[in-house]
């Protein structure tokens, strides 16, 4: 009986380890690293990264969102478009939550109240953000955000890290213009 418990037993400890060392292997990893600047404008790390999914190699194309009106610039993981950005250079405010907005959503939902002059509206996978910019030449910004995810994570998780990189984006973006508002 001892002997049919030992094997038994050593069976069990060795299929348990052959799963682990299994699903180890499969599990998916990031072996690039996370861009410090995107589409010209410094990017918060943790920010970035909680948008971006597992993958080997990233890649930022090459345009900067703060030299042209309406220019946008992606983040691709392993070619999956993973983070698409615009800034547009307006001449009024633009509420994100009028009927006019109403298309670029999926379930929009105005966003809390911003650390800076502004209001902004979300979707399942983008935001989109007016601020004002103060200079002659560009009175306010228009800031949209597309955000892919593949990771199957809940969209109330994805909303959340949408807003957080929007709301430390939006001030870099505003920063590396030399917005005066």
């Amino acid at each position: 009986m001892q002997r049919i418990a030992a094997r038994t037993g050593a069976l069990a400890l060795t299929m348990f380890c052959g799963l682990s060392l299994l699903v180890a292997g499969c599990g998916a990893s990031r072996e690039y690293a996370i861009p410090k600047d995107v589409c010209g404008v410094p990017a918060g790390e943790k920010e970035l990264s909680a948008l971006l999914p597992d993958g080997e190699k990233v890649e930022v194309t090459d345009t900067s969102i703060v030299t042209k009106s309406g220019s946008n610039c992606d983040v691709s993981v392993d070619d999956f478009p993973a983070v698409s950005l615009t800034v547009e250079q307006v001449d009024k405010f633009y509420d994100p939550m009028s009927k006019r907005e109403s298309f670029r959503f999926t379930n929009r939902k105005k966003m809390a109240p911003l650390p800076f002059d502004g209001s902004g509206a979300m979707g399942d996978k983008n935001i989109m953000i007016s601020t004002s910019c103060g200079l002659p030449e560009v009175d306010h910004l228009v800031v949209l955000l597309i955000a892919r995810d593949k990771s199957g994570k809940d969209v109330t998780d994805h909303r959340s890290d949408m807003e957080a990189f929007m709301v430390d984006f939006v001030p870099r973006v505003k920063k590396t213009m030399a917005c005066s508002a």
